[in-house]
């Protein structure tokens, strides 16, 4: 299962992209780390470098945007959309997983 992006946060990243000066060709790396009070955090950044052909990473075209992610983040986000809100509950991107057995009420960190 592919990862998805959902309208509402390709539009925030662009504006995120275009914000800091990230060029066109920016690459958005989305990744797992260990963190936060769930065991496992997301991890959202722009990456200019080049594909390493060696790298065990997937690499997404969503658009006009170009996703990469490692295989070990993989295992964890096969599945999720990133999604973006501005409600009352807070601003920000929400990554909707269905690999996670359980979430902090922040949404900001998860576990399996």
């Amino acid at each position: 299962m592919p990862i998805t992006i959902s309208e509402r946060a390709l539009s925030q990243i662009e504006e995120i992209r275009h914000a800091e000066n990230h060029s066109a060709d920016a690459r958005l790396r989305v990744g797992v780390i260990g963190g936060g009070c769930s065991g496992l955090t997301y991890k959202l950044e722009f990456d200019k470098e080049e594909a390493d052909p060696n790298a065990k990473e997937k690499v997404l075209e969503i658009g006009d945007l170009t996703v990469v992610v490692d295989m070990r983040s993989f295992l964890y986000l096969a599945g999720t959309q990133l999604d973006y809100t501005d409600g009352l509950d807070g601003k920000g991107f929400h990554f909707v997983n269905p690999n996670a057995s359980r979430t902090c009420s922040c949404g900001e960190s998860f576990a399996v």
